[in-house]
């Protein structure tokens, strides 16, 4: 667990928008809504936080290697959500 976070802290080291019209951060798109917008999809943290993510995010390498990383941890979601190794706060910052 300790070499996942490891590589999580390197990952938002590095991590930046892939589009100037995308949501530049992820605390903007913090949602309540269960069903993301036109455009985004939802992810939840370690402690179930709930984010809409812009689908432009998903052409990032780094924000590909960190859905690898949840791969490893939690496996593939068969109709379920997907979790993101990292609490809230790492995704807000």
């Amino acid at each position: 667990m300790a070499k996942t976070w490891q590589k999580v802290a390197g990952l938002r080291r590095k991590i930046s928008s892939p589009r100037a019209d995308a949501c530049s951060d992820f605390n903007s798109c913090s949602t309540s809504s269960s069903v993301a917008e036109k455009g985004h999809f939802n992810m939840y943290t370690l402690e179930g936080k709930r984010f809409m993510v812009p689908l432009a995010y998903l052409d990032n390498n780094i924000f590909k290697e960190l859905l690898r990383i949840s791969e490893e941890e939690f496996g593939l979601p068969c109709g379920g959500p997907i979790t993101l190794p990292c609490d809230a706060a790492s995704m807000e910052a």
